[in-house]
């Protein structure tokens, strides 16, 4: 099999699996905010797929798939720097897709999928274009999200360890505007919320590879083998971690700049794999191995999610519950003619995406699972109640 038709089939199953995800998901509070929040250019892109698919799930995540594809190539692209093989940059693919953190960013509607899309092409660009053009990708990111100051900072260091004193000078620019723009969230108190960070970090990346990568990056600094990805990634992954002593932080944000490690990771995973003989490449091939059944075993759960609430005791505690309910509740009720609701603020704005909307003339409240009453709206998966409310309708004469 040519090594472009192995790619072709990757990718065509990768949008497939995230487009049947689609059915599986009603919008979340956090994305229904995004919708009608302050603007930014994921909204934008949100509203033009709208525009020309209406407003409807698909259209909802069509974008973000799309930055996921986009995101998916560019990997391929850049590891012919970092890897000698062409199967081995298929292997590298494969994992980056798998990744839970890639995969989740590839559906879910955040700045995350953006992000990431934005670094892997500007890593990408970094070697074709020249200064000056590079100087305008990076004003255009300062513009477009708060979240690329973290990029900034780390290029500034580069620029130092490069002795770049332009770069370093426009770096340091871009991180005073930044901050001036959108500002920066320093709050809270030493909490516990650092060996929390290194678990979510380990379910996003899963505990080998996680392990691997802050390996890699260790050990690279003692070697000095290091470069601006290492510096994107160490820089962010040491901020993150820092930050977490005092306050809990939505990793999900940091993580897309600590994935661009991947390509430091495979390209010392097959030097230390070339170098040596048949007969002690074992261990490197069953750690490779077991990651990959760990990445299938996690993106399984992932898409096969619903399942678990088979095995989950209390439904709120399934790591996808903000994501479910929504769309059949508003498909229950409107099954009785009922298209407008006084329910909590966050069901309200979640309901009002498809089209039941907030008014007094029924009042839409939560049970407790197993109570049952006369006016009840229940909501199952796999044949086990996830949700139940009552619907009571005002008169108002």
């Amino acid at each position: 099999m040519s090594i472009r038709l192995a790619l072709f089939i990757i990718l065509t199953l990768d949008a497939l699996l995230l487009i049947f995800q689609i059915s599986e998901l009603s919008i979340s509070y956090n994305e229904a905010l995004l919708l009608s929040g302050d603007f930014s250019f994921l909204q934008v892109l949100i509203k033009t797929s709208f525009y020309f698919f209406g407003q409807n799930d698909f259209a909802l995540r069509l974008p973000m798939i799309i930055l996921h594809i986009l995101s998916a190539i560019l990997v391929y692209k850049i590891s012919e720097k970092y890897l000698k093989i062409n199967r081995n940059r298929v292997w590298l693919l494969l994992v980056f897709i798998f990744l839970p953190g890639v995969m989740s960013a590839g559906i879910i509607v955040n700045e995350a999928g953006f992000i990431l899309f934005a670094l892997l092409l500007f890593v990408y660009l970094y070697k074709k274009i020249s200064y000056p053009h590079m100087y305008i990708l990076l004003i255009l990111y300062m513009l477009l999200d708060g979240s690329f100051v973290y990029l900034f900072i780390s290029l500034a260091m580069f620029a130092i360890y490069s002795k770049n004193r332009a770069f370093f000078i426009l770096n340091i620019l871009l991180i005073i505007g930044s901050l001036y723009i959108y500002g920066i969230d320093m709050h809270g108190s030493p909490r516990g919320y650092f060996l929390e960070s290194l678990g979510i970090y380990a379910a996003i990346f899963t505990p080998i590879i996680f392990i691997y990568l802050f390996y890699v990056l260790y050990r690279r600094y003692l070697t000095k083998d290091i470069d601006m990805l290492w510096f994107i990634a160490t820089v962010t992954l040491a901020i993150s971690l820092t930050l977490s002593f005092r306050q809990r932080i939505e990793i999900e944000y940091f993580a897309p700049f600590v994935i661009l490690a991947l390509f430091l990771v495979a390209q010392t995973f097959e030097h230390s794999y070339r170098v040596r003989l048949n007969i002690f490449r074992k261990n490197y091939k069953l750690m490779f191995l077991i990651s990959l059944i760990l990445l299938f075993v996690n993106s399984s759960v992932v898409f096969f999610n619903k399942y678990l609430y088979l095995i989950v005791e209390e439904p709120k505690k399934h790591f996808s519950y903000n994501m479910h309910v929504a769309k059949e509740l508003s498909v229950e009720l409107k099954k009785r003619d009922i298209y407008c609701v006084n329910t909590s603020t966050k069901m309200a704005k979640r309901l009002e995406f498809y089209g039941v909307t907030k008014c007094n003339s029924y009042i839409l409240q939560e049970n407790y699972l197993g109570e049952s009453t006369q006016d009840n709206v229940t909501i199952s998966y796999k044949n086990v109640v996830v949700y139940s409310a009552n619907v009571t309708k005002i008169n108002t004469n």
